[in-house]
């Protein structure tokens, strides 16, 4: 039985709560376990001493004892041995504690049904291809089952037998110390199966690297970061087990005319001035072709024009979103004698243009036209 304070041994205080000393416990465990430091003798004392501080501590009645009596309280107790085996109830399965790590405890064996593999493809597709949906043909490097042995990994006409070493568990245990230790079976590898005469088509693999082609069918409205999910299109189980899935990762290209948010669409339209001041109709480009859209009269540049229902549809297939179009003034770069002449003539019945100082706002500066629209018809 260990002499040294049992809350120094576990590293916590006096007033430790239940789990602040189960958390305690089981780093040591994780630390000092003896299959973790084979022939550290070392460790394996303080992984006892560990476990018998924790067999105290951890029950409400020992643990009064132990506060009041020091270690003449629970020397009884604790077990001549130092260790109470019922400690290990407490986390439930030990086995999933340390088995991942160490090998043992009572797991599910290597041997048994294992799920395939997901996949992932990255696809890249059209602006125009997003808003109208599409059907593509892809090419996956996947592992499939073996078709000459269907997945046993034995040559046509044999059949795997049952390992003699573990009879099929995958492990074999043995004692260490105070604990019951399983590795995987040496002879067979953790399969739990003898293959004496391997296919020779996957050398006993079971499966086989194969590419195989399939149609993925996009959504209209999809998005960028979207993904699609293509059922058992993963690679194949080991051992009976189910196939995984296929992820296509969908990522459309940048319009060079269109910017989106959402099912949203904006564009900027260039307006002759006379359009403007007088009004009229413009014909403004859509995902389906061009529509006329009524300019009213006195219209300034920077306006922005809603078009309903022409922008990206609903991925789900619930409507359209819209399209926003911002007129901007076309200034001729040339003019005939007649144009400049008529312009002349206008200039000098305009009214003269006066400006108005104002305090410079750089945060107005440094939003640009697209994030002002959203405000706008948010």
């Amino acid at each position: 039985m260990s002499t040294r304070d049992y809350y120094d041994v576990l590293g916590v205080s006096r007033t430790a709560t239940e789990i602040e000393i189960k958390s305690a416990y089981r780093k040591l465990a994780l630390k000092f376990h003896p299959d973790r430091n084979p022939g550290d003798k070392a460790a394996e004392e303080s992984f006892k001493e560990a476990a018998e501080a924790y067999a105290v501590l951890c029950d409400t009645e020992k643990r009064g004892l132990y506060d009041r009596f020091g270690h003449q309280g629970v020397r009884g107790a604790a077990g001549g041995a130092g260790f109470d085996p019922s400690v290990f109830n407490e986390f439930g399965d030990f086995s999933d504690i340390l088995g991942s790590m160490f090998g043992f405890g009572g797991g599910r064996r290597r041997g048994g049904p294992q799920r395939g593999a997901d996949l992932r493809y990255d696809l890249e597709i059209s602006f125009e291809e997003a808003a109208k949906g599409t059907e593509t043909t892809i090419q996956i490097p996947r592992q499939e089952t073996c078709d000459a042995c269907t997945g046993s990994g034995a040559a046509p006409g044999t059949t795997p037998t049952t390992c003699p070493q573990c009879r099929g568990q995958g492990q074999v245990r043995f004692q260490q110390g105070f604990f019951t230790v399983a590795r995987t079976c040496p002879q067979c590898q953790g399969t739990g199966k003898i293959i004496s005469k391997p296919c020779t088509s996957c050398r006993g693999a079971g499966r086989l690297a194969k590419e195989k082609k399939l149609t993925v069918k996009i959504p209209a409205g999809i998005a960028t970061g979207q993904q699609l999910r293509l059922q058992n299109e993963g690679e194949a189980g080991v051992a009976g087990g189910p196939t995984g899935h296929l992820y296509v990762v969908v990522h459309v290209q940048e319009h060079e005319f269109f910017r989106r948010d959402g099912m949203n669409l904006f564009c900027e339209i260039p307006v002759n001035f006379t359009t403007l001041a007088l009004g009229g109709e413009i014909q403004v480009r859509t995902l389906d072709g061009h529509e006329n859209v009524k300019v009213p009269e006195g219209t300034q540049t920077g306006t922005t024009l809603r078009v309903r229902g022409k922008g990206m549809p609903d991925v789900n297939g619930r409507g359209r979103g819209d399209l926003f179009a911002t007129v901007q003034i076309q200034t001729p770069k040339k003019l005939t004698k007649e144009q400049r002449h008529l312009i002349e003539q206008l200039a000098k019945v305009l009214p003269t243009e006066k400006f108005e100082p104002r305090a410079h706002d750089e945060a107005h500066d440094e939003r640009n036209l697209f994030d002002r629209v959203k405000d706008m018809f948010g």
